[in-house]
């Protein structure tokens, strides 16, 4: 049982950044560090995110932990009593009903892990992850190397002429560009 000094806290942490920046990455080290710590974890992806595995959260470096995939984040509601870390990946696929459940979960005392992309192709804030950053107790921004200056970079660049704002795709569709050569390579689409 917990004491007044030792009950549990809700939070939210978002971990935001562009493609290939290192987020899923992140994710799984702090909910491995959870698990490590005996905190009863569940995690959840879009089911629509099916790149690596249907039911993993995997990173570009290909480490993957357990994950639970659901179309809508009030599913989320349903984790029992003892969760005590729930991590959420590729939030920016989620409606803008996730920044209530993570306020829900974050005011029953869990842990609320959230990483997404900030922007979307365009550079443009992407889905819930602003509300989320701003009601966050902790932000962390990641960032990629521009691969074509070297850089950091915080732009997903889509290399295919898909106008959807959901692609998904890899290296084949995506490059992490800085601001300058992000820039550059949208004058040379329009030219």
């Amino acid at each position: 049982m917990f004491s007044e000094n030792n009950k549990k806290r809700g939070c939210i942490e978002v971990i935001c950044g562009s493609m290939f920046s290192g987020k899923t990455e992140e994710l799984i080290r702090r909910v491995r560090r959870a698990q490590f710590a005996n905190q009863q974890i569940a995690i959840f992806k879009p089911a629509i995110d099916n790149r690596y595995s249907d039911v993993e959260v995997v990173s570009h470096d290909f480490h993957s932990i357990i994950s639970t995939p659901i179309s809508k984040p009030s599913e989320m509601l349903s984790v029992g009593a003892d969760i005590e870390v729930v991590g959420i990946d590729e939030a920016q696929f989620f409606d803008d009903s996730l920044y209530e459940v993570a306020q829900t979960l974050a005011n029953r005392g869990v842990r609320v892990i959230v990483a997404g992309l900030d922007t979307d192709y365009l550079g443009k804030p992407f889905g819930p992850m602003p509300r989320l950053m701003a009601i966050a107790e902790d932000v962390q921004k990641v960032h990629a190397i521009c691969v074509k200056c070297g850089n950091l970079a915080n732009h997903s660049h889509r290399l295919s002429k898909s106008k959807d704002l959901v692609v998904l795709g890899e290296k084949d569709i995506y490059e992490p560009l800085c601001r300058a050569c992000y820039n550059k390579a949208l004058e040379a689409e329009k030219g």
